[in-house]
């Protein structure tokens, strides 16, 4: 619940693909809609259709946008408040965060997690994020519960409670996601606390959005509810609703929830700081603890996102690092291959931001060579502008990219509310794809020698802890101990239960339209399956072999994962940038991957675009090269991301599992592979392994999006009806393990800020009539916030940001596994909570709420799957691949709600059994203490430095 990647809204959110229809109320006057535009046609000639919507404001101040779309039986409802982590109170850095957080919990009629029952509950979702400028808080729900939904925004907009024990149990989950997103993760600190601390002198953007523990500590419920009375009101609030409902019903709801809202006669507070320009460049030298990779970032200052500039500076942006075929990546990672990682994002905050580029390095690489070549790129595009190439695959990235966020209900909402939070107005969300179009490659360069001038840079280099000079200084202040005020204003109080007023009771449930897929078989034995998801021009196609990481040679652990990867990196045509070059320069993503039974390839491309796409999907499917020299170089890029991994607690963690739970059997390794493994290599066994696995008699290809049966089966047969196929028959399936022996691991990773605690088995196969007993009794126990875990773990406890647990059955493997990160003290506890929930899970059957509330959870997630291009495919692909029928997608919701209670503590019993259990601990023994020991007596103890997964004991022999 914090900002998720810059890049990634920057991307997605801030350029729109669409022109608005703005249709702009105040009631009670009749609106009056303006003529709807045409489709916005960009240069890449993709017609993108409107989305259309419209806009009032009440008489408190609260906007509203409504968008229909009666195409899907879901409806999302979304608060846009105009509050972030740059309104944190001094002293209190990462406020608005944890108050994203208490929103969630009770208001005068509705007790703790009762949001949960209104939305997972019913087969919807809810989450909130917390921005610089703002946070918004989304659900998505089945239509008929709408009422609802608006009812309870209004609720804890105007009722919230806040008192003291939930205060202090939320600030303890925000810790624990503190912890486990920035002092477990080897480049937390540098990411998410380093770089804008050195960027910004005065303004609050330099504060860290998740806070410290410190300040965190510091605060009482007094601050808290000084700041929902300073923020959280009408006038700075804004509903979004996108999805299938009657116009007139909705406005009425509306006004009767949120009109009699009251707004504070006080003005909302507002951020004055101005930042200062800079004069001069400097460099800060940063350190962190298990850092086995240097980085550094360059930052410069930027201008808001409403400004001129910002399209310009979005395709320089993307240039720079969008893609294999940017500048960066080509520069510092293929080329020089003194790079493990590159990264550069643009500014899109409401007030001046930052630009910045940079890198983290490959093994025993500087930050003087990345200082070197990212100074050389900048400083290339100041003096230089991109060529045509370059600037028209930079507007077609962002466009297609663009699309993908809008293929949801609730992405098209979040475009709005992005658009509005940060440039002031809605329709700039759409308005904004014209300014990107209209971006010349002299514009590029002229915000390149605008913006990125080298007296006017921040370097921020990252280095080990260990390479920091006795007695430097930390170059940030601490923040000043700031006293808490004084709250005297109004207090809501959860009312007694007899005098709560009930949520409206849900309407009539709209019917889903399922997609109904159709199949044929090319001449050479490859099967097609074809289904339509959505209007939306994008299609996604998948092809999936079968062989995986599971048919690895013995002691070669990777194969197949390098097999996948190098897939992409040459053919016998093209080599691996000119792959790069022509798959982006139709915007489109392929991406190559391997799983235990199954490696494919997949594409996600605008619509028009699809056949030239294929083209090139084809071609790397049938004709990789695997150069020696492209091998070498992604192996070290593997290992250097390894050495990365090893230093977080749960990647570490996943690492031991396979090794434990399917010990004896092709599946026991890590399937990417392992410093042991890796260099051992060679070219012959990628050969070797394409050779078997990628035939067509041995594939499946699903192609979804917006297309027909027939025009689906043509782009096939154009692209791979010329596949060959091979003399034989494909490689027989590999077996899976006979036999297990629980073990239990703790590995010993000094320093990490949080522990890792996985509790796993074998589990049933995807063939075993069980298969949906399993999968509710699973939700019950670990999937969803409300499922048991998370109820002991995080709601009562505050011992972790998540907990949760996976049932994956597969055709020859299937295990189960649950997960938690917690603070190292916590280890042992968290390990007897998941014993004593499995144990309860067959001790006693699941109540009829609660069995009927995990089923919703199963029904709904799978609904929106099928809702996109993309999870559409992916459902297809897994049906083909284990041999399920393709009517599945009708019957999963019914075979769902046939299972029992009874099945769920049947199936607990025989599969979920505490005592048959590994349990695997990563974490820093010296903070953990004994407990974690006593806890598990017979564990087997590895220093993290001694772990070796190519042995079976995972110790490195002396």
């Amino acid at each position: 619940m914090i900002r998720p990647a810059a890049k990634a809204a920057l991307v997605a959110l801030a350029l729109s693909t669409t022109a608005l229809t703005s249709l702009t109320m105040a009631p009670p006057a009749q609106a009056q809609t303006k003529p709807a535009p045409a489709a916005a046609s960009a240069a890449s000639g993709v017609a993108v259709p409107p989305i259309v919507y419209k806009q009032r404001t009440l008489a408190n101040g609260m906007k509203v946008y409504t968008s229909r779309d009666a195409t899907t039986p879901n409806v999302t409802v979304q608060v846009w408040y105009g509050v972030g982590s740059k309104d944190d109170p001094e002293g209190r850095s990462g406020f608005a965060h944890l108050f994203e957080h208490l929103m969630f919990k009770s208001t005068r009629n509705m007790p703790n997690e009762f949001f949960d029952r209104l939305t997972e509950d019913v087969g919807g979702f809810n989450n909130a994020s917390t921005y610089d400028d703002f946070t918004n808080y989304y659900e998505v729900v089945p239509a008929n519960h709408l009422q609802r939904l608006l009812w309870a925004e209004a609720e804890r907009l105007g009722s919230l409670v806040i008192d003291d024990a939930v205060f202090k149990s939320e600030r303890d989950v925000v810790k624990e996601e503190l912890r486990q997103r920035v002092l477990a993760n080897p480049y937390g600190r540098f990411f998410n606390l380093y770089i804008t601390q050195a960027s910004f002198a005065d303004h609050p953007y330099k504060r860290p959005g998740i806070g410290s523990i410190e300040e965190l500590d510091a605060a009482t419920v007094d601050d808290v509810r000084a700041f929902h009375q300073a923020y959280y009101r009408p006038d700075n609030a804004a509903l979004i609703v996108v999805g299938n409902f009657d116009e007139a019903q909705l406005n009425a709801w509306i006004d009767q929830y949120f009109a009699p809202l009251k707004t504070p006669a006080t003005p909302i507070k507002q951020v004055t700081v101005v930042e200062p320009p800079r004069t001069a460049s400097k460099t800060i030298t940063t350190y962190g603890p298990n850092v086995p990779l240097p980085g550094v970032a360059m930052t410069w200052q930027a201008p808001t996102a409403a400004d001129p500039d910002a399209p310009a500076l979005a395709v320089l942006d993307a240039v720079l690092s969008a893609g294999k075929s940017s500048r960066l990546y080509n520069s510092l990672v293929y080329d020089q291959q003194i790079a493990q990682t590159i990264f550069s994002s643009t500014s899109t905050n409401a007030q001046p931001g930052m630009f910045y580029v940079g890198a983290i390095m490959a093994g025993g690489k500087t930050v003087e060579q990345g200082e070197a070549s990212l100074n050389a790129q900048v400083a290339k595009l100041r003096t230089t502008p991109p060529t045509a190439a370059e600037l028209a695959e930079a507007k077609t990235g962002l466009l297609a990219d663009a699309v993908r966020g809008r293929e949801t209900i609730d992405g098209r909402a979040f475009a709005l509310g992005y658009a509005l939070r940060t440039e002031g107005d809605a329709e700039r969300a759409n308005t904004d794809l014209a300014a990107l179009q209209a971006v010349t490659a002299a514009d590029v360069q002229r915000v390149a020698a605008k913006y990125l001038a080298d007296d006017r840079k921040v370097t921020v280099r990252y280095l080990p802890e260990s390479s920091k000079p006795a007695g430097a200084k930390d170059p940030f202040e601490a923040p000043k101990p700031t006293p808490s005020v004084t709250y005297s204003g109004p207090v809501t109080m959860l009312a007694p239960e007899a005098e709560r007023v009930a949520p409206p009771t849900p309407s009539a449930p709209v019917s889903p339209i399922l997609p109904s897929p159709v199949e044929k078989t090319l001449a050479n034995g490859l099967r097609v399956i074809v289904a339509k998801s959505s209007d939306l021009p994008l299609i996604t196609a998948d092809l999936t072999v079968r062989g995986g990481s599971g048919a690895d040679p013995a002691g070669l652990a990777g194969v197949s994962s390098l097999t996948a990867e190098l897939l992409t990196e040459g053919t016998k045509t093209r080599t691996a940038t000119q792959v790069a070059a022509a798959t982006e320069a139709l915007g489109a993503d392929l991406e190559a991957g391997s799983g235990w039974e199954a490696s494919s390839l997949t594409l996600s491309v605008i619509a028009d675009k699809a056949p030239q796409a294929l083209a090139i999907m084809a071609d790397v499917a049938q004709n990789p090269t695997f150069k020696a020299d492209e091998l070498e170089r992604v192996k070290a890029e593997t290992l250097d991301g390894l050495s990365v991994s090893y230093q977080r607690p749960g990647a570490v963690a996943g690492f031991v599992v396979p090794t434990v739970i399917y010990a004896g059997s092709g599946y026991g390794h890590v399937a990417g592979g392992t410093p042991g493994s890796l260099p051992k290599i060679q070219r012959d066994a990628l050969v070797k392994t394409h050779a078997a696995n990628w035939r067509p008699d041995n594939a499946i290809l699903v192609l979804t999006g917006d297309l027909t049966p027939e025009q689906g089966f043509t782009l096939a047969e154009k692209a791979f009806g010329g596949w060959a196929k091979p003399a034989g028959p494909p490689p027989a399936p590999v077996k899976g393990p006979t036999r297990y022996t629980a073990k239990n691991v703790i590995v010993d990773l000094p320093g990490t800020g949080q522990a890792a605690v996985v509790v796993t088995k074998p589990a049933i196969l995807r063939a075993d009539p069980r298969y949906y007993a399993g999968l509710v009794a699973n939700g019950v126990l670990g999937g969803g916030y409300s499922s048991r875990l998370n109820q002991e773990i995080r709601i009562k406890r505050g011992l972790s940001y998540g907990a949760g647990s996976s049932l994956s059955p597969r055709a020859a493997i299937g295990g189960f596994t649950a997960t938690v990160q917690t603070k190292n003290e916590s280890a042992a506890q968290v390990v007897g909570l998941i014993k004593d929930e499995l144990t309860r899970l067959a001790a006693e059957p699941a109540s009829g709420p609660e069995l009927a509330a995990r089923k919703s959870v199963l029904v709904g997630d799978f609904g929106r799957d099928l809702g996109t291009s993309g999870g559409l495919a992916d459902i297809l692909g897994n049906l083909a691949i284990y041999g399920v029928p393709l009517n599945e997608i009708q019957t999963y919701t019914g075979k769902v709600e046939a299972v029992s209670a009874a099945d769920v503590q049947a199936f607990s019993k025989a599969v979920f059994d505490p005592a048959q259990t590994s349990i695997i601990v990563v974490g820093d023994s010296k903070t953990m203490g004994e407990g974690v020991k006593m806890a598990l007596p017979a564990a087997v103890q590895i220093p993290i430095d001694q772990l070796d997964l190519d042995n079976p004991t995972l110790r490195k022999t002396k």
